[in-house]
């Protein structure tokens, strides 16, 4: 049986067997975080990528005026990491902060080695998750570039749809380039709608 979400999330993207699953085990830890608690800095190296068991993570940075940019939510069973920093050995562009108390696995190339040795069509599978990545990242600054609040908003609810209740508002509005005060109007005026 499966005894965590990362071990279910491994079996089910990469196509393993449970025996092979519990094989990575030795390639992974486990972490709790507080709430508040940062896991990268801005200015830090970092070859590590964190899956979210329980709890909920951030992904943000700063404009020299000091306001907060948000790039992502990461809730349960999703990944988070620095993708320049960890492949291109660039300092980190962004911190990793958790939103609430949660309990990450963090993982860096050592996992990647040893999976690709258990997984026969390793890189096909990890190229579909890149470029479905690299899709979404597209989609994201498309709506910043050219989307209305509204349509951004609906985008958030659709692709985070637990999170509404979850985040405070600043946040989701700074996710969204717009103010807390635009976001209150907007949900406003879609409060009737269902997602």
């Amino acid at each position: 049986m499966m005894s965590s979400n990362f071990q279910w999330y491994i079996k089910k993207q990469w196509g393993l067997s449970e025996e092979d699953t519990l094989k990575l085990q030795n390639f992974y830890e486990k972490r709790s975080l507080e709430k508040g608690e940062v896991l990268l800095q801005i200015e830090e190296f970092s070859n590590e990528y964190y899956f979210v068991e329980s709890g909920l993570l951030k992904s943000y940075s700063y404009s020299s005026n000091g306001k907060e940019h948000i790039l992502q939510f990461a809730p349960e069973n999703w990944l988070i990491g620095d993708l320049g920093s960890i492949h291109l050995k660039e300092r980190s562009s962004f911190y990793v902060e958790a939103i609430e108390d949660s309990l990450v696995c963090i993982f860096n190339e050592s996992f990647f080695d040893e999976l690709s040795k258990l997984c026969a069509n390793f890189r096909e599978r990890n190229e579909a998750l890149l470029h479905k990545h690299v899709r979404h990242l597209n989609h994201r600054i498309n709506l910043l570039l050219g989307a209305s609040a509204e349509e951004r908003y609906v985008d958030f609810l659709k692709l985070y749809p637990n999170l509404s209740k979850r985040v405070p508002l600043r946040l989701i509005a700074s996710y969204l380039g717009i103010t807390p005060e635009s976001l209150s109007r907007v949900r406003k005026k879609i409060a009737h709608k269902e997602f």
